[in-house]
């Protein structure tokens, strides 16, 4: 199976520097194919390219760097065939639309062993306001089909200017993860796990606050079954048992097939890819699929996390103090104001530059110093939460 990464960004806005890094940090070992995609323009380099179609270069650790014009996909099914890589990462034209390279992707996965894997917006956060309004439905398209946004350019942003522009592209994409953490302090492991939607806070901890439920559960139901056995000479005992069991084996998951896709809702109708992968950060739900260790398939007549707890998690770039984050949790722990919070989790960054993580359970709470995360992020597990309001006592409302 050859993952498909498509890299795509506006003019100027750090691809290929992204790209370097990935390639220095992650890939190296992978075979790797590269294709710069000048797809639906005339190729800059002219003649040759036309006549071909595609031009090769070897690069260093195992990286082959093609320039494709003309039918993109006839000249990706070659370099399939012709190098059957790892992953493919494809670097489209700065004014090409995001949609139009995803749907050529999303026709070869039809006849060949591919996954469209990553679909990753490089937007530089000192211009994105200005390049919104000046190249609207270019830049826009990049923005609403990315999967993960990575700012480039943020260590030279006001805190203002950040967290403008991440409001401004979760108007456009409220699913994608935006990335906000100056490339210098974040490794590029970190990011491939954004990119491939192995980081998600959210499922983390409803998959845990299940787990706890399940596990109390399952001790209450050992010593109900105990009891059982002591009392099985009385027929009326032994009856509600089998009906009990009857009901556990007569019950059924309402789960479909689709809890195992991912969609991107973006209500256009040619975006019907469904991704293998779970983004699902940006979803306030858990889904169980059959890898799933919550326990959820083992005690059918119990709740699933999901019917019981609701979960606000939001991504900022908004700086803190510590005191600013007891001052939240401590009136997390003493008051219901905000919903009967069962669990909170985040990792943001301090005003001083370092990291603030911070962990709570009813009547209790911890703070600490962690590594700089892709962005800040902020997670409240509970039922009847007050999304507002906690968005205010947070301070990024």
């Amino acid at each position: 199976m050859t993952k498909i990464d498509i890299i795509s960004g506006f003019l100027g806005a750090g691809k290929t520097t992204f790209i370097k890094k990935m390639i220095d940090e992650v890939f190296v070992g992978e075979k790797l194919v590269l294709i710069e995609n000048e797809f639906g323009e005339v190729g800059i380099d002219g003649g040759f390219l036309k006549d071909s179609g595609i031009q090769i270069t070897e690069m260093n650790s195992g990286c082959i760097c093609c320039s494709l014009v003309g039918d993109f996909g006839k000249n990706l099914h070659e370099v399939i065939d012709k190098y059957h890589p790892d992953r493919i990462l494809i670097e489209p034209s700065g004014v090409g639309k995001l949609s139009d390279v995803m749907k050529s992707v999303i026709d070869i996965e039809k006849e060949e062993n591919v996954k469209l894997n990553g679909l990753v917006t490089v937007v530089n956060a000192l211009k994105a306001s200005k390049q919104m309004k000046a190249f609207g439905e270019f830049f826009n398209n990049q923005i609403e089909y990315a999967t993960t946004v990575v700012l480039s350019r943020t260590q030279n942003a006001t805190p203002e200017q950040l967290e403008l522009c991440v409001k401004q592209i979760q108007a456009l994409n409220a699913k994608a993860a935006i990335i906000t953490t100056p490339w210098d302090s974040i490794r590029g492991e970190q990011i491939l796990k954004v990119v491939e939607g192995q980081d998600s806070l959210e499922m983390k901890l409803m998959a845990e606050q299940h787990a706890k439920e399940e596990a109390e559960a399952h001790e209450h139901e050992h010593h109900h079954d105990h009891d059982h056995e002591e009392h099985e000479h009385d027929h009326e005992e032994h009856e509600h048992h089998h009906e009990h069991d009857h009901e556990e084996h007569e019950h059924h998951h309402d789960h479909d097939h689709e809890e195992h896709e991912h969609h991107h809702d973006h209500n256009h109708e040619e975006h019907e890819h469904h991704h293998d992968h779970d983004h699902e950060e940006h979803e306030h739900h858990h889904e169980h699929d059959e890898n799933c260790t919550c326990g959820c398939h083992d005690h059918h007549h119990h709740h699933h996390a999901d019917e019981v707890f609701t979960s606000w998690g939001r991504e900022t770039p908004h700086k803190f103090t510590r005191e600013k984050i007891e001052d939240v949790l401590k009136t997390l722990c003493e008051t219901d104001d905000y919903g009967t919070i069962l669990r909170a989790k985040g990792m943001v960054e301090d005003e001083n530059g370092s990291w603030i993580y911070f962990d709570m359970v009813p009547g209790e709470y911890e703070l600490r110093d962690g590594e700089p995360d892709y962005t800040g992020r902020l997670c409240v597990i509970g039922t009847d939460i007050d999304e507002h309001r906690l968005e205010e006592l947070f301070g990024i409302a």
